[in-house]
């Protein structure tokens, strides 16, 4: 191969690898305009068209409101088997929030109460306690499936990796708590361990689910019961 072919093949190569990279990005796409407000009734009197994200709206028809959300002073109901309850300011809740990769959520604990170990498939976490303790972790991946944990009181600040499986649990049993939440998405996504193991529809073998948790079949079934 001569010195010119060899060259140009090294580009070829790293564009390539450029391209994965960026195909393989974690991150929303950058934004190629202002903003992209997303229009909830684009495929209302049209073919449907699917997309990665949501269509924009109309530019000349935006208004303050679109980039505007009321809510997130008001109490969740946490009457509920975890004792907490999540309010999402997502590109849904606020159609500003379209293509920016950004969004936020309230969440309210019972006293005692917990968000069950999650992970955020697109975004990482950062959590501020507005009232209240928490006691809040995550898990790395394997092989170390290191834990880290850690009690914070209010005002306390913590981030939680990009698809760590993480937690949260109001550590007063006497008193509720109160966090607020950015993610680095404007669709994180949410998927909770326990109900995607035991109460997947159709649901995952028990056979496969008692070798992975070193249970019985009659133990997992009674827990996939429960979901």
């Amino acid at each position: 191969m001569t010195s010119v072919a060899s060259f140009f093949f090294g580009v070829v190569v790293a564009l390539s690898c450029l391209s994965l990279q960026q195909l393989a990005s974690a991150a929303d796409p950058s934004l190629l305009q202002d903003f992209c407000v997303a229009d909830s009734t684009s495929n209302s009197n049209f073919i449907t068209v699917l997309l990665n994200g949501v269509a924009c709206k109309n530019p000349s028809t935006v208004t303050a409101n679109d980039f505007y959300f009321r809510g997130l002073h008001v109490a969740g109901n946490t009457s509920n088997a975890q004792g907490s309850r999540v309010t999402p300011v997502f590109a849904t809740q606020l159609p500003g929030l379209n293509t920016l990769g950004i969004s936020m959520v309230r969440i309210d604990y019972a006293p005692g109460g917990q968000n069950a170990p999650h992970t955020h498939p697109r975004a990482t976490e950062i959590l501020t306690v507005l009232e209240g303790s928490l006691e809040v972790g995550f898990v790395t991946s394997n092989p170390n499936n290191n834990h880290f944990t850690k009690t914070l009181y209010k005002g306390d600040v913590f981030v939680f990796p990009s698809n760590a499986v993480h937690y949260q649990r109001n550590t007063n049993w006497n008193a509720p708590a109160v966090a607020i939440a950015a993610l680095s998405s404007q669709n994180p996504g949410a998927i909770t361990i326990a109900n995607a193991v035991f109460g997947s529809q159709p649901g995952i073998s028990a056979d496969i689910l008692a070798k992975s948790f070193s249970l019985d079949v009659a133990t997992v079934n009674f827990m996939q019961s429960k979901f």
